[in-house]
């Protein structure tokens, strides 16, 4: 017997001093006396930055319980796959918000609860909403970037009315006490860990009483199909492939230099812009009338001096600050590796400036060049967790545009503009296309043969964003091919998996009536060296037997194909045998049996 429980968000606010404060639930699982043989491990994700933590223990003495902590709601933005399963599989919904990160919950409210109510899918499963902290007003916000409010709490109301939403049980604890964990919040759970017991235990009855209902001749056990390969997500690597771009400095559009020219420091403007709109007016893709927050143009004019005259990149900056100079391919390193390691990067400019005055000075210039105009950034502290999602969505500015672009892809008539470092960052075809001895290295206008024009934009979305979203299993699947062609491996991975899903949540008679060709898929996916979705798509025909022997293009499975299918087919031929003879013994008889 065992209890699944899923915990989604945060309980620590935005501005919390104590960061090694423990979770909510671990505080419960170390302090109820129910719980024995508590065991954790982190789950396969970003280094040093889990998708969430699996505790395994015993509770009421033999029963297994697994826990899964999700702190980040970006697991339903990045992989949705699995956060899909996890709260398929969940027993018991623990969602935990801080009552002083009014950002986190209006988040929370607006893109991560409808997903939740999608995902459970009239599913009784109980949800408790974990309401934790007391209110405190006047608190100023701690991040160079913020664009909100946080003074104001979030309300016992909007609690309430957020539980009603998920049909929850609202509870607020004021702080992690025994009371409030053992008591208040451990009770509640406990109640709703018999109850999922309880249904455990009566739903096994009833199926045990269902089997010894009919004392007659029981007809032919139909075994369960075999499980289906499973197919794992890959971790994303967009943060590292742009750190990459930095280090190697393959198509760099723009040199630093101090004033003396006495040292060089290489980068790419479509990085910067990105960041910044600092940069944006550096490099003329803003002027300052769209600017209307004057320190950016007066930070712009006093820190850095355009070379004129330069008839081909790289643009030459000056940087006049000598101190800021210096710290420069620090300040590069953080930008590149996605602009959320500040707390790394004060640490970096302090062990090289060794001057408080100085040290303040160059960060005080690093959160004007990543201000928001209009906002605020004379802040003290840069929580890591308020800015790391910078540039995987700054980067879509740039796609699909002529700004800054400096190739053009002609495509079934059209035109795309790209940006080679985001290219060369992301994918390694072209990377050995744009800086090896090929036609395309030295060419503006570069010709794309074999995939549309609609599928060449989906693959360039992905490499700017990190993300795609494609509309049906065809385009998944010309999406894949794509993929292949320039070796991406990750998206191929992620179209291998919607397909795999989307022909998963098809009803058999929708899978019956439908025109699309899963034997032309199965093709496919071996032509295009997709082993995993080939192997996957060969189980889901045998799987569904009597559907595709059907279909006409079940005669295009090769020899070897149709010997899997036959080996593997469900249900098999001997179960069909042995129910023909059970219905023609129930005829023989004359009666009817209860379960036919």
């Amino acid at each position: 017997r065992s209890v699944n429980i899923v915990a989604f968000g945060n309980e620590r606010d935005g501005f919390s001093e104590n960061s090694q404060q423990p979770s909510l639930i671990w505080s419960y699982l170390g302090r109820s006396a129910l719980i024995s043989q508590i065991d954790s491990s982190l789950s396969a994700g970003h280094v040093g930055n889990p998708v969430f933590t699996e505790y395994q223990a015993c509770v009421f003495g033999n029963v297994r319980l697994v826990v899964h902590d999700c702190p980040v709601w970006g697991i339903f933005d990045s992989d949705w796959y699995t956060s899909r399963s996890l709260v398929g599989g969940a027993d018991i919904i623990v969602i935990k918000y801080s009552v002083n990160d009014k950002t986190s919950f209006q988040e929370l409210k607006d893109s991560y609860v409808p997903m939740i109510k999608k995902a459970l899918n009239h599913c009784s499963v109980p949800v408790i909403i974990s309401a934790i902290g007391a209110r405190k007003n006047g608190v100023p916000c701690t991040c160079p970037l913020c664009t909100l409010d946080r003074r104001s709490c979030v309300t016992t109301s909007e609690g309430v009315q957020l539980a009603k939403v998920l049909g929850a049980t609202y509870l607020e604890l004021h702080t992690l006490n025994d009371f409030y964990i053992q008591k208040y919040f451990g009770g509640v759970l406990e109640y709703f860990m018999i109850q999922s017991l309880n249904q455990k235990s009566s739903e096994k009855m009833k199926k045990r009483k269902r089997t010894q209902k009919c004392h007659r001749v029981q007809p032919p056990q139909l075994e369960q199909p075999e499980k289906m390969p499973i197919l794992k997500g890959e971790a994303s690597h967009y943060d590292a492939d742009l750190h990459n771009l930095l280090c190697c400095c393959q198509c760099a559009d723009v040199v630093f230099y101090p004033e003396d020219f006495s040292t060089a420091v290489e980068a790419h403007k479509v990085i910067l812009c990105s960041v910044s709109h600092l940069f944006m007016l550096l490099f003329e893709v803003k002027s300052p009338a769209d600017i209307p927050d004057t320190s950016i143009v007066r930070t712009a004019q006093s820190l850095f001096a355009v070379e004129a005259g330069a008839a081909f990149p790289p643009v030459r900056v000056v940087v006049k600050d000598s101190v800021f100079c210096s710290c420069l391919p620090d300040i590069l390193r953080f930008i590149y590796s996605g602009a959320f390691q500040w707390e790394r990067l004060e640490e970096d400019i302090k062990n090289k400036v060794k001057d408080p005055e100085k040290t303040e000075h160059v960060l005080e210039k690093v959160k004007c060049i990543l201000k928001t105009p209009g906002k605020l950034s004379t802040v003290k502290d840069c929580r890591s967790h308020q800015i790391k999602r910078l540039y995987n969505t700054s980067l879509r500015l740039f796609f699909n545009t002529p700004v800054l672009a400096d190739v053009i892809f002609k495509i079934q008539g059209a035109t795309v503009p790209a940006h080679r470092a985001v290219l060369v960052a992301r994918c390694e075809v072209m990377a050995a296309m744009f800086n090896g001895n090929y036609l395309e290295a030295n060419s503006i206008l570069v010709p794309v043969h074999g995939v549309s024009k609609d599928t060449f934009l989906s693959f360039l979305e992905y490499l700017y964003t990190d993300s795609c979203c494609p509309a049906s299993i065809l385009q998944a699947m010309s999406l894949l091919i794509c993929a292949e062609m320039y070796q991406v491996m990750r998206l191929q991975h992620i179209c291998e998996l919607y397909i795999i899903t989307q022909l998963q949540s098809m009803p058999s008679r929708e899978l019956a009536s439908t025109s699309l060709s899963i034997v032309s898929l199965l093709k496919k996916a071996k032509f295009h060296n997709s082993d995993c979705l080939s192997t996957w798509l060969l189980h889901f025909i045998a799987t569904n037997y009597l559907i595709f022997s059907q279909k006409p293009e079940f005669q295009d499975l090769s020899v070897e194909e149709r010997n899997f299918v036959e080996m593997h087919r469900w249900p098999s031929s001997l179960y069909l045998k042995q129910l023909a003879d059970y219905r023609n013994y129930v005829h023989s008889q004359k009666c009817r049996c209860a379960v036919m």
